[in-house]
């Protein structure tokens, strides 16, 4: 499992965003650009938490028949890293050192896991790095 970079769930989440078109079309880009190339990757994380606002925050909610074409052609094929004793070790270690949420943690251990360079989030420190990793705002 190898992966140039990693997709955190807001640019998953802002694909679906009618009132931020610019952050729409910068995330619907980076998504297909992946499905496309294969050089990024997403985690089961990032699959729950792109769930979990999909089915209950919208204001017009995704459907549960929606949410399992999404997963089958685009969350499925994008998601090749899954919880591990190593990831949470890793999580763990990342959290002590940086003062992150164990959650936002998870997201970082995940994109180390599959060896990206790149960790795509808007909700984190751009231009952070950890280790070979870097941290970008798409949206900048």
């Amino acid at each position: 499992m190898s992966a140039d970079y990693f997709l955190d769930t807001n640019v998953l989440v802002y694909s679906f965003d009618e009132t931020a078109p610019t952050k729409r079309k910068i995330s619907e880009d980076l998504i297909g650009n992946t499905l496309r190339s294969g050089r990024g990757a997403i985690s089961w994380q990032v699959v729950q938490e792109f769930l979990n606002v999909a089915l209950h925050k919208w204001d017009l909610p995704m459907t549960s028949s929606d949410a399992a074409e999404y997963m089958s052609t685009t969350l499925e094929p994008l998601c090749s890293v899954f919880p591990s004793p190593s990831l949470w070790r890793t999580a763990l270690t990342l959290q002590a050192q940086s003062q992150y949420r164990i959650y936002d943690s998870l997201i970082i251990a995940a994109a180390i896991q599959c060896g990206a360079k790149t960790l795509y989030s808007e909700d984190l420190q751009s231009g952070r790095r950890f280790g070979n990793l870097e941290i970008r705002n798409p949206f900048a």
